[in-house]
């Protein structure tokens, strides 16, 4: 597979423009961009520019308004909603950022619902910046049924992956990502693309047969990770991101989305705490380092986030490789 070697800008720029062309306002547009650029930046190629063509599809089809405007509303000093009306996760992530972040701050804990929105990116995006604040930030978002529960045959779950961000004084945060199967349904996506077949036990084709290859998964259901453990929390996910704040399952996403390619309504809960207010204000930090020296001094072992921070670096200077087989079909949009 022949690529070509794009710089940050450049991939911003192109999203930017391509989600413009089809009905988002600048505002919408941007704020996905980032993201795209961000996922694409640390390597993590699976929520990058490969979701492009389904973002579009869903101001095709017009399932998404790319000119929605989010609001948000304080339900209480340390409780957040913010109603994304039908539009982007990214821009109703940005708008409602600031008030958890203050809430959080004076109350020691926030935490913000989203609602009305459609989410298609990775979550350590969204954590990230929680972190980088000096918080301690933890999200969730269910999908579509794309899971099988535990003893179950049928997907019912989504993917529905959790992220925790933890704030480091000399460091960039630590966040991890990661999704409720095995798999993420994203990794299966890019594997397809790219011809690679799958190790064993992540996912069953249509009749609920093993299989390594991605297609076939695509067409049937991803494994839990862990068996009935992942089962647990991705059943988890969907009471916080659905019951909790008022929003769809992922069952019931399914039966109102379109199945334009893009991703459905649904909701999101994100929590922040600060460690400064919790915890032992002159030494929480410090005390935390020491774990994760213990971590990294094992050989072999690293922190979840290094892998991100050392591609970020990386694509500063040198820029991204991007499948020429993907860039035709963003070119062809």
């Amino acid at each position: 597979m022949t690529n070509t070697n794009l710089k940050l800008y450049e991939i911003n720029s192109l999203v930017t423009k391509v989600l413009v062309k089809y009905g988002c306002n600048m505002e919408n547009a941007s704020a996905v961009a980032d993201v795209i650029e961000s996922a694409e930046a640390a390597g993590c190629h699976s929520h990058g520019l490969m979701r492009l063509p389904g973002y579009v599809a869903t101001l095709k089809s017009g399932k998404v308004n790319g000119k929605a405007c989010p609001t948000v509303e304080n339900l209480a000093p340390a409780v957040i909603k913010v109603n994304g009306h039908n539009g982007f996760a990214p821009y109703a992530l940005q708008q409602g950022r600031s008030h958890l972040i203050k809430s959080t701050r004076k109350c020691g804990i926030g935490v913000m619902s989203l609602v009305g929105i459609h989410h298609f990116a990775a979550l350590w995006t969204e954590v990230e910046p929680i972190a980088n604040e000096g918080l301690v930030a933890f999200a969730c978002t269910s999908y579509k049924p794309a899971v099988i529960p535990a003893g179950g045959t049928k997907a019912l779950y989504g993917t529905n992956p959790i992220a925790f961000g933890w704030p480091r004084k000399s460091h960039p945060p630590m966040v991890f990502d990661q999704a409720s199967s095995v798999m993420a349904r994203g990794e299966v996506m890019l594997a397809a693309r790219e011809e690679h077949a799958l190790p064993d036990g992540v996912g069953v084709d249509v009749d609920g047969k093993p299989t390594n290859d991605p297609n076939e998964v695509l067409k049937g259901a991803l494994l839990a990770f862990g068996g009935h453990k992942g089962s647990s929390i991705a059943m988890m996910v969907e009471l916080l991101a659905g019951g909790l704040i008022g929003e769809s399952f992922s069952f019931e996403a399914a039966v109102r989305d379109n199945a334009d390619g893009g991703p459905p309504q649904g909701g999101e809960l994100m929590i922040a705490i600060d460690p400064n207010l919790l915890g032992d204000a002159d030494n929480w930090s410090d005390h935390s380092e020491k774990l994760f020296e213990k971590i990294t001094e094992q050989e072999g072992a690293r922190l979840p986030s290094d892998r991100r921070h050392k591609n970020r670096i990386e694509s500063l200077k040198s820029g991204v490789m991007v499948a020429n087989i993907l860039l035709d079909k963003i070119r062809v949009l």
